[in-house]
């Protein structure tokens, strides 16, 4: 059984030629990259509740302590077998104490995350806005003159013209650092 078209013979050819050199487009075409499309199907599975690592860098000293916000920092909240993994920025000298105390803090920031952190992995390194150097800008002492001819005449006793002047530099370095 053959069935006709409704539509005139002609109309029917226009139809056809329009078809062959006008492409359809989508109806839905689809999220733009893999991101968008993992983050629309994982909204509605995921608690409200849910900690991110933005919310757990902003309340760290609340949840583990002065002392320990010193020594370490949050850096990644990634999946783990059973739960998710908390990964801590510790300074190298201090890995120890954290390590030690990892339990508690893998409980504390359990209950903030709402009870699925399962590990705790450490990386040692210097913490992110922590001043680890000493200040090298700082502008010496300025040398008196009273100290200047005590250095040089403490140093006429040497013959040596080099060893005086090194002795005399050295003088100088030592009474110009600022003190600790």
């Amino acid at each position: 059984m053959v069935k006709r078209s409704t539509l005139d013979p002609l109309e029917e050819a226009r139809a056809r030629v329009r078809l062959r050199y006008v492409k359809a487009k989508a109806v839905h075409p689809g999220p733009a990259t893999l991101g968008k499309a993992a983050m629309r199907l994982t909204r509605k599975k995921l608690p409200k509740s849910i900690a991110t690592i933005g919310k757990l860098k902003l309340d760290w000293e609340n949840i583990v302590g002065e002392q320990l916000n010193r020594l370490c920092r949050p850096e990644k909240l990634g999946a783990a077998r059973g739960g998710r993994q908390l990964t801590l920025k510790v300074i190298p000298a201090a890995a120890g104490l954290v390590q030690h105390q990892s339990e508690m803090i893998r409980q504390r920031v359990s209950v903030v995350a709402g009870g699925d952190i399962t590990a705790i992995k450490l990386i040692q390194g210097p913490l992110p806005g922590s001043k680890t150097l000493p200040d090298r800008g700082a502008a010496p002492v300025p040398i008196t003159n009273e100290q200047r001819e005590a250095l040089l005449a403490g140093a006429q006793q040497i013959d040596d013209m080099k060893l005086r002047a090194a002795i005399v530099a050295l003088g100088e370095a030592v009474l110009t650092a600022r003190p600790k």
